[in-house]
């Protein structure tokens, strides 16, 4: 079966394609500045060489009839005709509490992405103007979409509600939702293959951490609890966002700075996190690299960014009431030695010790980069939300049949 995989943004369109017979992927790329005079579509088949195009791409429709042209096209192309795709998955952000899973697509699923707009302004319209232009271009094509927060509504209630009156909750589902869903269910997956043991008998600690980033504690395979919030804005300090702070702190500024509800609410995901307190950017690499060189302020918000992910590592051992094993992924976590390092070496205590030689090897494959004897384990897996979303669209229209 060929399932195209796709994530929609509000002027751009990635995409990959896979062999599920093998789970290999025949294809990947991505259209960037829909909308706009010069567009420009990336193509890298497999085995072949990347393609780049410069064209006028005004919606959707269009970037969707472009790709499938790219993708049996006679000479880069990897497919012979477009009726060899089966089935077409894609990423949406927010499910809210409607879809505690993977769902096929049917008008009354699109109305209730509709209906969630308000949870996801700058997520859910693009995804689902994707669905739509696969509608208009490959009409007989199922589709499947994969929430980025499903993977979370197996949290209790102690994990997901706010201590904030009840009736905001009933009227208008103010909650925690969590949010890398996708990347949390594929990464425990992969570990507990690597640990050899049922992910349901396991506690573990997931750690996404890229420019974006979130933990989740993992228990009986379950998520438990996740730090992202109503919004991703919650949890962790991030590239550019706070995560955590004192509510109190945003009317204070407001008042103190003149700021209107839309500058702050900027300030807190835009301008704030790494690149606020290092005063260089948002990339870790950056940091580390002027950290290295001395650069007091690059130390401090390394210092701020990893003390906060030990704490939550932390409070979720105590959630769990145990912890078998941490994980990093996302490309601060698959790639980030000194973010390893320096999370896990003040963390003894849980039992971690660190191997230095496994903590330096980079690799596409999972590995540990604890010493045998550890206690607690420590592994780094790289996500493949891509995988996890072509497999729930597989596994869903195989049964559909």
């Amino acid at each position: 079966m060929i399932i195209l995989v796709m994530n929609a943004g509000s002027s751009s369109l990635k995409y990959q394609l896979y062999n599920m017979e093998e789970e290999s992927v025949l294809a990947t790329g991505r259209v960037e500045r829909i909308g706009m005079d010069a567009s420009i579509l990336v193509h890298e088949p497999a085995g072949k060489q990347e393609v780049n195009e410069v064209s006028e791409i005004l919606d959707h429709v269009t970037a969707v009839r472009k790709l499938i042209e790219i993708l049996t096209h006679k000479e880069y192309g990897v497919l012979a005709s477009i009726k060899e795709i089966n089935a077409v998955g894609h990423r949406v952000v927010h499910g809210g509490e409607s879809f505690k899973q993977s769902t096929l697509v049917t008008d009354d699923v699109k109305k209730e992405i509709r209906r969630l707009f308000d949870l996801a302004p700058l997520h859910n319209p693009p995804a689902m103007m994707g669905i739509a232009a696969v509608e208009y271009n490959l009409p007989e094509v199922p589709q499947v979409v994969v929430f980025d927060t499903a993977f979370h509504q197996s949290m209790p209630q102690e994990s997901f509600l706010y201590p904030i009156p009840m009736v905001l909750y009933r009227r208008h589902k103010i909650r925690r939702y969590g949010f890398h869903g996708t990347s949390h269910d594929y990464v425990s997956k992969q570990a507990a293959i690597t640990l050899g043991k049922p992910l349901e008998s396991l506690k573990l600690v997931t750690c996404h951490i890229g420019n974006g980033a979130s933990c989740a504690a993992i228990m009986n395979g379950k998520s438990f609890d996740t730090s992202m919030g109503l919004t991703p804005l919650e949890g962790l300090m991030m590239g550019t966002r706070s995560g955590d702070l004192d509510p109190a702190i945003v009317p204070f500024t407001m008042n103190k700075e003149e700021l209107t509800l839309n500058e702050v609410n900027s300030m807190l995901n835009k301008h704030s996190g790494l690149q606020a307190i290092s005063g260089i950017g948002s990339d870790m690499r950056e940091i580390v690299e002027a950290m290295d060189a001395g650069d007091k302020q690059a130390k401090l918000a390394f210092d701020m960014y990893t003390y906060r992910l030990r704490k939550y590592i932390g409070a979720y051992a105590a959630g769990m009431n145990g912890l078998d094993a941490i994980v990093f992924t996302a490309g601060v976590g698959e790639n980030s030695v000194a973010v390893r390092k320096a999370v896990c070496e003040n963390l003894t205590f849980f039992g971690i010790e660190l191997d230095e030689a496994r903590n330096e090897v980079r690799s596409k494959e999972a590995r540990f980069i604890s010493t045998d004897d550890s206690r607690v384990k420590a592994l780094v897996v790289p996500t493949n939300e891509e995988l996890l979303i072509a497999r729930d669209t597989y596994q869903l229209v195989q049964e559909e049949r």
